[in-house]
């Protein structure tokens, strides 16, 4: 009888500890869930002329949106409002501006009107070795995919702080996985990505008084114009890394991030892999779901030895690169 009372109090200690802790996270959890519509808001998208900016842009507009898309080339905006009003039957307002350049996104901003979401998605990737990389590339790429994102935010927010009575707004960063870990050969752009992440944690405490609520979206390599010049500049040892990952079509990436921006879900992975690293790589970042929660501080060790088990795999890669390389 003893023996039963104890499997009995066992397997009752088993079920009310994780009930304990779900119950623990959905009390602390921060911020709260949300919902972000976008029909008959309006939705800025930068590098919205091709990949992914494009999908995302057609999709907004296909759910009703008002879309607005912002890049360099003109003629490449034309051809990409065109092909959306091909699409979806709806027309999309294009600014052609540079987003190193803050007075010029701040006038094409202003131009634009107050912006419910923002959508940061330009981004330039030049893979190399830091000792070989010419310095002028790397300035390149973090002034594009990290101060760029600056100009953005800061031009856009006034006007999404005006927005009375309009409901929940966005500003959506669309990073990479590897703004969460770093490849060899991806020295300066992971740099450059990184970064977005410190910026978007401090910046959804900035503005969730505001009711702004932050997205930060990791894509894997993605089938987009500029992957196939990407992949001619790529060393030899980040191809074999990178080959451990799939890269997924740009409508498949816009259709989750999309998803992801209307939840509210501050990071917004678009993949397998991307979702382990999010358990992997959430330190002290928000999360809105307490099931998620859940999850990450279940597996957070599990994926830690995951994680080792790459990192030993990227390694011997490396080392293997190196023993061919002296003996040739």
């Amino acid at each position: 009888m003893a023996a039963l009372s104890l499997v009995f109090f066992s397997l009752l200690l088993l079920l009310l500890l994780p009930l304990s802790l779900l119950a623990f996270l959905a009390f602390i959890v921060r911020p709260r869930p949300v919902k972000v519509p976008i029909k008959n808001r309006h939705v800025f998208i930068t590098g919205g002329s091709s990949g992914i900016g494009l999908a995302l842009a057609q999709q907004a507009a296909s759910e009703g949106s008002k879309v607005s898309i912002l890049a360099r080339n003109t003629s490449k905006l034309e051809e990409a409002r065109d092909a959306i009003r091909l699409s979806t039957g709806r027309d999309v307002a294009i600014f052609s501006a540079d987003v190193r350049n803050y007075e010029a996104v701040k006038k094409a901003i202003e131009d634009a009107g107050p912006i419910d979401v923002l959508v940061c998605n330009q981004g330039v990737f030049v893979p190399q070795e830091l000792e070989t990389q010419d310095i002028e590339e790397i300035k390149f790429m973090i002034d594009v995919n990290l101060t760029g994102t600056f100009h953005l935010i800061k031009a856009a927010l006034p006007g999404m702080k005006n927005r009375s009575g309009r409901g929940p707004g966005s500003i959506a960063i669309m990073s990479s996985q590897a703004g969460q870990v770093g490849i060899y050969g991806y020295t300066a752009y992971s740099a450059s990505k990184f970064g977005l992440k410190g910026l978007a944690e401090a910046l959804q405490q900035e503005v969730i008084g505001e009711n702004i609520h932050v997205s930060l979206i990791f894509p894997p390599d993605t089938e987009t114009p500029g992957f196939a010049e990407e992949n001619k500049r790529r060393p030899r040892v980040t191809s074999i890394i990178a080959a451990s990952s799939g890269a997924m079509k740009a409508d498949e990436v816009a259709k989750i991030a999309l998803n992801g921006i209307k939840s509210g879900n501050f990071t917004v992975p678009c993949n397998f892999e991307g979702f382990l690293l999010s358990i992997a790589t959430a330190g002290l970042s928000p999360q809105r779901s307490f099931l998620m929660a859940f999850v990450e501080v279940i597996a957070a060790g599990i994926v830690r030895v995951a994680g080792l088990c790459f990192q030993w795999n990227w390694y011997g890669s490396i080392e293997k690169c190196l023993e061919k390389g002296n003996s040739e």
